[in-house]
């Protein structure tokens, strides 16, 4: 069976011990790195102002505000931590090991969006895309029968369902790279091609 992905494809093929290993690479993260620094820089200036919060504090007769605004700053100070830790944090890429009966799917850790990304999402979307989990499950065969090339605006979508949870494969791929996909999983597992939808 032919392993090799289309030309211009930026997907590659190794192995695993025995067992081919499919990696799909997520886009870069932008100009992200460089609103790292920006956070780091910020985090300075967050601290400082924390110091002097805590130190009035302890001193004793403190305002109700500055309470309030400690603990505000404090949540301000975690988030901007939690974004520059992602914001420097290297990516994973996407991977398929290819099992004789199964197939190990690892979503990996994409780097973070740009800001841009999340506009016209609902808040609720954008924090999930914003903090996705990473996602690592066995596809049977019985789960790789749902494995399906969907028709969507942006081009297509590869999908496979393992219980309650559907999976989006190759996100960052381009259609010919999911559909390259379909077609090999489809073949190597024995799989009833599905129709497009």
């Amino acid at each position: 069976m032919n392993l090799e992905p289309p030309s211009g494809s930026r997907i590659s093929v190794t192995t695993d011990g025995a067992h081919p290993l499919i990696l799909i690479p997520h886009g870069d993260g932008g100009l992200m790195p460089y609103y790292g620094f920006f956070l780091v820089a910020w985090l300075v200036g967050w601290l400082a102002g924390f110091v002097d919060a805590v130190s009035k504090l302890s001193s004793g007769d403190v305002p109700a505000f500055l309470l309030l605004w400690l603990i505000a700053w404090t949540l301000g100070g975690a988030a901007a931590l939690s974004l520059a830790y992602r914001a420097f944090r290297p990516s994973v890429p996407e991977s398929l090991k290819l099992m004789p009966n199964s197939v190990t799917y690892d979503s990996g850790i994409p780097p973070l969006a740009s800001l841009q990304t999340y506009w016209g999402f609902t808040s609720a979307d954008a924090w999930k895309t914003m903090f996705r989990r990473r996602t690592r499950v066995e596809l049977d065969r019985g789960n790789l029968q749902s494995l399906c090339l969907r028709q969507a605006n942006d081009g297509n979508r590869l999908t496979v369902d393992a219980d309650a949870l559907r999976l989006d494969i190759a996100q960052s791929a381009s259609k010919f790279d999911r559909e390259w996909l379909y077609h090999l999983l489809a073949n190597r597992y024995s799989l009833a091609m599905s129709q497009p939808s």
